[in-house]
């Protein structure tokens, strides 16, 4: 396997590796799918914690200072505050990094090839339907994975 360039750990250096490790993070979990905070299961969670010790090192290398977190703290505002601003902008940018809602059921039925692209099970769908006061799926007009994550319900005869 090719070998990465040697990035130093200077200031500048933190940022950059900050930059490189955040700009993979945003592209690896815009890959792996849309999940709301609050819907992510145990498992995603333990994923994500495990991710944010596995990159600290890539990100600050052996500056271990105070102004290298500082500094890897401020790259990723700043990159996150950039990405937002630019999404807010640009919608051919925003539907690239958020993608778009999906349908999930129509007319009360199931379409199992978005969910299984979505990698959604039915129980989490059947378990946002009744959180939205709604006791069985084929009393569901339509439901959406939104680009957050999150899913709306809408029943029949609304």
């Amino acid at each position: 396997m090719p070998s990465l360039p040697d990035i130093g750990s200077s200031l500048p250096d933190v940022a950059l590796r900050t930059a490189i490790v955040y700009g993979f993070l945003v592209l690896a979990m815009r890959i792996t799918g849309k999940r709301e905070v609050g819907q992510m299961s145990v498992f995603e969670l333990v994923v994500i914690l495990i991710i944010s010790d596995a990159v600290q090192n890539s990100m600050v290398g052996e500056n271990t200072s105070i102004w290298g977190g500082l500094i890897a703290v401020a790259t990723l505002l700043v990159l996150d505050f950039v990405l937002h601003s630019v999404s807010l902008r640009s919608p051919r940018f925003r539907k690239a990094l958020q993608g778009e809602p999906r349908l999930l059921i129509r007319d009360g039925q199931v379409l199992e090839r978005a969910l299984k692209e979505e990698s959604i099970g039915v129980d989490e769908v059947a378990a946002a339907v009744r959180a939205h006061g709604v006791e069985r799926i084929d009393e569901v007009a339509i439901a959406v994975l939104e680009t957050n994550g999150s899913i709306s319900v809408i029943p029949k005869g609304t």
